[in-house]
């Protein structure tokens, strides 16, 4: 039932991958070198901010004993610290599909005048780095059409009393009683056109933006779990936004500048083949990990006080302190 628009030959409905965006027509700029970071350090954490988060670990879970929060002596403490860096790379993509709804007096606009193509229709980006969908009726695609489920009617058969308009009980005798579903009818309004007869059929435009975000952690050999970071914060460092990323340079840590070279270079050419590159963003930042041991009742223990936040990761010596009735 749906006609054929040029430059949308391959439309079909339920939607198709998405449309490769054109060339731009202007040379880009090159990217530049963003500003050196000033101050890479940041403060040890102190025995009593340890103690202190320690503390609140144990008091989170209310089936545990505070012994070891309380009583616990701390025998040393050694800073991990480590850096983690992040790549967004900002994209806009688009895909069409035949769509179609109850015609509800819209004009029939198709070949009135030629539809613009996909990348040529103007759509309303987010604030950058923020994920967003916005679908679109293409101009000049609509057409009206015959439902094709009712046959143009406008009803189909009540599905409760299939048309027979009243609905039977088998008890001790065969008791019928209207059905209340159609009020008797037989019949309801068609589920596709909503009663309208007719249908709406045009070119639905689908523009997705989304925040494509990549982290790297260096290696820091303290025992606590990469996947721990994910949830915290730590002191940033650097952020650079252009609209093409330079890798970093000059990088104390050579990791960090290689991970930022890979994951420019893996971004840029993964993303700009479906997908209009809007803007990137990169951040590093150092993530403080401190790694405490600890005595109580004559063992020592580790425990682990990480991100800007303190959250606190270890095997704590006493998890349960319930009785069971």
């Amino acid at each position: 039932m749906f006609g054929t628009v040029p430059g949308y030959e391959g439309t079909v409905a339920g939607g198709g991958g998405y449309l490769p965006p054109p060339v731009p027509l202007e040379p880009v700029a090159p990217p530049q070198p963003g500003p050196a970071p000033a101050d890479w350090s940041i403060p040890s954490l102190s025995e009593d901010d340890a103690q202190k988060a320690f503390k609140e670990f144990a008091s989170a879970n209310c089936c545990w004993s505070k012994k070891p929060a309380e009583d616990g002596v701390i025998t040393n403490m050694q800073p991990f610290n480590t850096y983690r860096y992040r790549l967004e790379t900002f994209t806009e993509s688009r895909s069409t599909e035949w769509a179609q709804k109850p015609h509800e007096g819209e004009p029939a606009d198709f070949y009135t005048q030629p539809a613009p193509r996909p990348w040529e229709v103007q759509a309303t980006p987010p604030t950058m780095f923020t994920n967003h969908t916005q679908e679109i009726r293409v101009p000049y695609t609509s057409s009206i059409k015959d439902c094709n489920t009712c046959h143009a009617s406008g009803v189909q058969p009540c599905g409760a009393c299939h048309g027979g308009h009243v609905i039977g009980v088998l008890t001790f005798d065969l008791c019928v009683h209207r059905c209340d579903k159609c009020d008797g009818r037989g019949t309801m309004a068609c589920d596709t056109c909503k009663g309208k007869r007719q249908l709406l059929a045009y070119i639905q435009l689908k523009v997705e933006w989304v925040n494509n975000v990549e982290d790297h952690v260096v290696e820091q050999n303290s025992g606590l779990n990469v996947a721990d970071l994910h949830s915290v914060t730590g002191k940033e460092l650097f952020k650079n936004s252009q609209y093409l990323l330079y890798p970093l340079v000059g990088f104390p840590n050579p990791v960090i500048a290689e991970a930022s070279e890979r994951l420019i270079r893996d971004h840029q050419s993964k993303y700009a083949q479906t997908s209009r590159i809007l803007q990137q963003r990169q951040t590093v930042e150092l993530i403080p990990i401190t790694k405490v041991n600890y005595k109580w009742k004559g063992d020592t223990h580790v425990y682990y006080v990480y991100g800007n936040e303190h959250q606190v990761s270890g095997d704590y010596p006493a998890t349960c302190c319930c009785v069971v009735m």
